[in-house]
């Protein structure tokens, strides 16, 4: 099959959803002229692609990809994908709607990639109630998308079932990183061998798992630093990811100019693990999995719904450091990044359990249940 990327040696592709903030207790306040620094040195070595999405960044990702990237840079010299979520719509004219409004905050006239978003069981049910996938279809005969796509955030079998009745799709947004690749959760490796069978190239999201996979327990740091001193920890689950032979493109959410240059150097000439090194990212696997608390990737897509504004993936990474912290240690800085917190928004403890974010969570992490956890924690 003809490939649907451009260039399949560049397999770095920069995700707009963890833009630098200018304000970190808002995710909205995206800080415009750093990004535009991040985007120049990207695509000056090499890469591509841009991968936005209607809510990123408090629904200002897309006007950033407008500012830093569009407005500046030839159509031709850079890739953009973005996506249509199930939570948005209530009908064929606001899929348009959103469309045409994405294409306007964007600044461009086509989409290169675009993706049905989040896909599992439940959306699944609107994306078919509502011929989603028909609808992605007649933008792509129009000429305003180029290749259509999903992301997927479910087991194996449901998948295997979508692309059995949509042999249309082209290609698969899947979370898979080292830590998902053997989880009964999350499925990273059936869904992998499912868009395998299906002859579907691969994007990968999520291949530091959120951060978690940049900040491990250090006696993970100590096992990659003794093979590779030079080479930086996230390095080894983004070149996991882009180890995979159907992986095509591996997003990595960067904030800061320090994640951009350390990326594309390792990437700009891509070595795949080898035998040895793929033994010792399975080390990594079983000591970072007797560390982790609760397995967060800070999406942040359970926070907007909240109704008493609990800053729920901070919450759940400051509990994962405080559970990582060494025995005995006496004072530890995470309590005190609680208390500031809850200054500006609600407590673990003020979670009316309404399952709002249970909804939302790609993960499905049962969030009410780490909640009180964290309030035990934190406030007890």
């Amino acid at each position: 099959m003809e490939s649907i990327f451009r260039d399949e040696t560049k397999k770095l592709g920069f995700g707009m959803m963890r833009l630098p903030q200018l304000d970190n207790n808002d995710y909205a306040s995206v800080d415009i002229e750093l990004t535009k620094q991040m985007v120049d040195y990207f695509l000056e070595q090499g890469f591509t692609y841009f991968d936005t999405a209607w809510m990123y960044c408090g629904f200002q990702s897309e006007g950033a990809v407008k500012e830093a990237l569009v407005d500046r840079h030839p159509r031709d010299s850079f890739t953009l994908a973005t996506k249509l979520h199930c939570g948005f719509f209530q009908s064929a004219e606001e899929m348009d709607d959103i469309f045409n409004q994405q294409l306007e905050k964007t600044g461009v006239s086509y989409f290169d990639y675009y993706l049905l978003h989040d896909i599992g069981e439940d959306h699944y049910r609107k994306y078919t109630e509502y011929d989603s996938f028909g609808w992605l279809a007649k933008k792509k005969e129009a000429g305003l998308v180029n290749h259509m796509g999903f992301s997927y955030h479910d087991g194996a079998d449901l998948l295997d079932r979508i692309l059995t009745e949509h042999p249309e799709v082209e290609f698969v947004q899947l979370q898979l990183n080292y830590l998902d690749w053997d989880s009964e959760a999350i499925q990273s490796r059936r869904c992998y061998e499912v868009c395998v069978k299906h002859n579907k190239p691969v994007i990968v999201m999520e291949p530091v798992k959120g951060g978690t996979l940049a900040v491990v327990p250090d006696k993970v740091t100590q096992l990659f630093k003794s093979y590779a001193p030079d080479a930086s920890v996230p390095s080894w689950a983004i070149r996991f990811a882009a180890s995979q032979p159907n992986v095509k493109m591996v997003l990595s959410g960067m904030g800061n100019m320090d994640m951009v240059r350390d990326n594309t150097g390792y990437m700009k000439e891509f070595q795949p693990l080898n035998e040895e090194e793929m033994a010792l990212v399975r080390q990594a696997t079983d000591i970072i999995n007797e560390s982790i608390s609760i397995p967060c990737t800070g999406c942040a897509y359970c926070v907007d719904g909240c109704p008493k504004s609990i800053p729920i993936p901070k919450y759940f990474s400051l509990y994962n450091a405080e559970k990582q912290e060494l025995e005995g240690k006496g004072f530890t800085p995470q309590g005190g990044y609680y208390r500031r917190l809850t200054e500006n928004f609600g407590k673990a403890s003020e979670c009316i359990l309404c399952g709002k974010c249970e909804k939302a969570c790609p993960q499905h992490l049962p969030i009410r249940d780490h909640l009180k956890q964290v309030a035990k924690q934190f406030e007890g």
